[in-house]
């Protein structure tokens, strides 16, 4: 049971920081292509591709940290992802309430972020979940 649910975490970590990376380098390398799958046009808003390049920044950086061989710094970036992706989500929802997305790309977005949430909670390992109160983040 316990392998298992070693695998589990591992699992749920690698893929949660593929889905990262690819979030990121796409929001990087390819913003227009982004905005425009979000239903924003980047012409009409160029701010936009400014604040997809900052949200891909992010994205890669937080991604790769699940992959360093770093064990203090893997353990950090799980112990704030449930955090970041319930946050990505909540934004996203707000965004379709208010009407800044449209409906389909603020769906697409909370669900991805819904997804990466679900993973972060799995990638969990019980001795993380048990040692740090999530206050401690920030201490």
């Amino acid at each position: 049971m316990a392998i298992r649910l070693k695998r589990a975490n591992e699992y749920s970590r690698i893929l949660l920081a593929g889905i990262r990376l690819f979030n990121g380098v796409a929001a990087l390398f390819a913003p227009r292509a982004l905005a425009r799958q979000l239903g924003v046009d980047p012409d009409a808003n160029p701010a936009a591709l400014y604040a997809l390049r900052l949200f891909g920044v992010r994205t890669v950086l937080i991604g790769a940290q699940l992959l360093l061989p770093d064990g203090a710094l893997r353990a950090h970036s799980l112990r704030v992802a449930p955090l970041i992706h319930a946050l990505d989500a909540a934004a996203a929802v707000v965004a379709g309430v208010q009407r800044q997305l449209p409906p389909r790309a603020a769906t697409t977005a909370a669900l991805i972020s819904t997804t990466n949430t679900v993973l972060a909670v799995i990638a969990q390992s019980p001795k993380a979940k048990k040692t740090r109160p999530l206050w401690s983040l920030w201490g």
